[in-house]
């Protein structure tokens, strides 16, 4: 099967829509979300676009606040604290790249840890790790929750992630640990990565490298996730592909995410849920 990601998003954004609306009902309190976005970087202004309208149509109070590329790290850090004690703020997103001059890790860690709904600051990423409850990376979250739409009970399956990043590899790393599965990760300086493929019931591609995983690299009925995005030059213009080769692994999984329209919608959704989650921890 393969598994949409815009159909599994909008039923994600339905259920997170008529929970807020019973909350405005009953309190008439609105959960608030404020994106901060620097410079004029094209890929991060459709994304935050996509995360305005998305919501605007869960009823999620959304603001963008744009700054040029040339503001100070001290600047945008008085900026974060504000946002800290502004109670109608529930989520602080600040939206990566950040420009040179400034430290995304120290910003990330000035973001008040109730309001990070990307999940990346330490205090989360430290309950995440720990078994404790804490607002979880995005898209890690999004693959999690596409991989127990497909199999409920994933306790004793063997899991590949391919990839250690802090965004994404080593959060899924920790979710699926929860699960009970055996987890392990594979990257760039892995020796036998096919080998641990064939044997994975579970492969979440998240390298950032075109059609790594073939066909026959996977074994037959696994749960594929292909997080990655490869913008791959043709003849007349480009494609958008994953990190697995599509065409021959969708005929030996069991589930399968296609690249575009897989893993994205899904992030953006689980943005929105987090959003929510915030709201009701504060409250």
């Amino acid at each position: 099967m393969i598994i949409d990601g815009k159909k599994f998003a909008q039923k994600l954004r339905n259920k997170i829509k008529k929970e807020i609306q019973s909350i405005k009902n009953k309190t008439k309190l609105t959960p608030g979300l404020t994106v901060i976005l620097v410079g004029n970087h094209t890929p991060s202004e459709i994304y935050v676009r996509n995360k305005e309208l998305s919501a605007k149509e869960v009823g999620i109070s959304s603001k963008v606040l744009r700054f040029k590329s040339s503001i100070s790290e001290t600047k945008l850090i008085s900026v974060i604290h504000k946002l800290n004690k502004d109670k109608k703020v529930h989520g602080i997103l600040v939206q990566l790249p950040l420009p040179n001059h400034i430290d995304g890790h120290k910003i990330i860690e000035e973001i008040d840890p109730k309001k990070d709904v990307d999940g990346f600051h330490a205090i989360n990423v430290g309950n995440l790790s720990s078994g404790k409850d804490a607002l979880v990376p995005c898209t890690p979250l999004g693959c999690y929750l596409m991989i127990k739409s497909v199999r409920k009970n994933l306790a004793g399956l063997s899991a590949l992630i391919i990839g250690r990043s802090n965004l994404n590899g080593k959060p899924m790393a920790q979710l699926l640990l929860k699960e009970d599965c055996t987890v392990t990760i594979g990257h760039s300086k892995t020796k036998n990565l096919k080998e641990l493929c064939r044997k994975a019931d579970i492969v979440v591609a998240a390298v950032g490298r075109a059609n790594l995983v073939k066909g026959d690299w996977v074994k037959k009925g696994a749960i594929v996730i292909d997080v990655g995005i490869n913008r791959v030059e043709k003849k007349k213009g480009y494609k958008i592909v994953g990190d697995v080769e599509f065409k021959s692994v969708v005929k030996k999984a069991r589930a399968i995410t296609p690249v575009p329209g897989g893993v994205g919608p899904v992030t953006i959704a689980c943005l929105l849920s987090n959003t929510l989650k915030a709201f009701k921890n504060i409250n």
